[in-house]
């Protein structure tokens, strides 16, 4: 199966509360071991981001698409 998105974390399922409608399903994930971000140099010199600050970070989606090969 064929998907869209290009970022993937592989997760093993650790729960699910089905609903009539919908259903939660949480997942339990490993850290990976690198990523990046592109934020614009005013961000970075806001920010005072020099190599070897630790940082959180923050990931933004829309979807969790959990996908499962045959």
């Amino acid at each position: 199966m064929k998907y869209g998105a290009r970022n993937n974390i592989v997760g093993t399922v650790k729960s699910i509360q089905r609903g009539d409608i919908m259903s939660l399903v949480k997942f339990e994930v490993t850290v990976p071991a690198k990523m990046a971000s592109v934020i614009t140099t005013e961000s970075v010199d806001d920010l005072k981001l020099k190599v070897g600050d630790t940082v959180q970070l923050v990931v933004k989606a829309v979807h969790v698409l959990p996908v499962k090969e045959a």
